[in-house]
Formats: C-alpha cells, sequence, structure tokens
C-alpha cells in the first residue's frame, strides 16, 4: 500500500534541516508540494550540511535564541502571509556518564538544543498557526519513557518534547494539532560511526514520511500523541 499527500500552497518551517533527519523531513514536503522553510545553526553550504539548498528557502538561525527564533518565523510570515506546519526537529544527543559526572554545561546544551528550540518555536510559531489552524510535530525518542544509564540529560529533554506536546495540544484544543514521534535510533552517518546498525534503525525517509501524516487530514482527531517508530519492532 502506497499513501500520497498534496500539500500544495501550504508552507512548513523546519528546524535542524541541515541534519539527517531534518534534511529528509524538508524533502518529503517539498515532494508534496508544499513550500519549505529550512533553518539550523549552521550553513546550509557548510561541509556537515546534508540539505538540498536548491529546494527549500534557507534562515541560518539560533533557535536556542528568542530573538533569532523571532526574526525567522518573522521572515517566513512575511514572506509567504501564512505558515501551516512546524516541523520541531533541531536536537543533540551527549552522554556517556553518570548524573554526578556530567558537566553543567553539556545537561544545559542537551535540554537547550533538544526542549528549548521546540518551546520556542512553538511559542513564536503559534500565533500563525492558529490562523491556518496547521500542526506541530516535535521529535521524542523512545529512551524518553523510562531512566537509562549515561545520557539522563538526553531522555530528561526528549520527554520535556512528550510533555510540551501534550501541553500544546491541550492549550490549543480545536485550533493546533501537536503531536511528537518517538525514534528508536535513526541511521544517520555520525550514528553509524559509532554504533553498528540494527533493525531497530529507522530510515529519517521513513519518520519523515510519518510527519506528513501527522500533518494531514488523514489524523485530524489526533493531537498530543507521541507516535513510536521503531523501525522493524
Amino acid at each position: 500500500m502506497s499513501a500520497s499527500f498534496d500539500f500544495d500552497g501550504r508552507v512548513v518551517l523546519v528546524t535542524g534541516a541541515c541534519g539527517a533527519l531534518g534534511s529528509a523531513v524538508c524533502a518529503a514536503f517539498e515532494r508534496t508540494g508544499a513550500t519549505v522553510h529550512a533553518t539550523d545553526v549552521i550553513d546550509v553550504e557548510d561541509e556537515g550540511s546534508l540539505l538540498d539548498s536548491e529546494s527549500v528557502a534557507f534562515h541560518r538561525g539560533d533557535f536556542t535564541d528568542e530573538d533569532d527564533v523571532e526574526r525567522v518565523v518573522g521572515e517566513v510570515v512575511n514572506g509567504e502571509d501564512r505558515l501551516d506546519y512546524l516541523a520541531n526537529v533541531a536536537g543533540t544527543w551527549a552522554g556517556g556518564q553518570p548524573i554526578d559526572e556530567t558537566e553543567l554545561s553539556e545537561f544545559e546544551t542537551v535540554l537547550d538544543v533538544n526542549l528549548k528550540t521546540a518551546f520556542l518555536a512553538s511559542k513564536h510559531a503559534l500565533p500563525h498557526l492558529r490562523e491556518t489552524e496547521g500542526a506541530i510535530v516535535s521529535v521524542s525518542a523512545r529512551a524518553s519513557l523510562e531512566g537509562g544509564e549515561g545520557d539522563g540529560p538526553y531522555r530528561a529533554s526528549k520527554a520535556g518534547i512528550r510533555l510540551l506536546t501534550e501541553t500544546l495540544a491541550e492549550e490549543n484544543r480545536g485550533t493546533v494539532r501537536a503531536n511528537c514521534v518517538m525514534p528508536s535510533v535513526i541511521d544517520t552517518p555520525a550514528n553509524r560511526e559509532t554504533m553498528d546498525p540494527s533493525g531497530e534503525w529507522v530510515d529519517p525517509a521513513d519518520i519523515a514520511e510519518v510527519f506528513l501524516v501527522l500533518c494531514s487530514d488523514a489524523t485530524s482527531p489526533t493531537s498530543g500523541a507521541a507516535v513510536p517508530v521503531y523501525g522493524e519492532a
């Protein structure tokens, strides 16, 4: 069975767009006919960027900085006169040591990149998403469902995404839908450098398809959900 989506005339903003998942989400929306605006703290022309700069409108911005968030959202809305979807993809991982050996700077960085960016993007996108009765999709993680060893700040930040999503859904019931996806391990170049792939790894392109589903009319009754994307599990 195959699925197709038509988002012609719709506008999406994707954070963390230069990474493996962010670039896949941009490509997926672009294929549906949506107008894609992408943002990342690194430049689209940097060596580490995986984003096809020819298919999207790119805005360089640090989404841990509220002024940058307000500027980028304003550029999108002023240029398009609307915003339909927000994809909160920006994220990072750091860890390897127990809480009592974790530096405060590491804790703050993980919380800032994974949770603060989603909070600020949602805060400034919401007034415009209410006008279009749009949707927000964010990235949590399967690891957020329980504690573990060596990555407490990461798990806490991703649990925060789930609770932020539920709050956004409750506060905007009937106007803006908010959901999140919970990947296991995403199949990225960075992860392949440090781990051996397994059946529980998920292709970014497959996760991107779930973003399309959660923004589409097919899930119009669905808000506040945390959707598992666990690969072959």
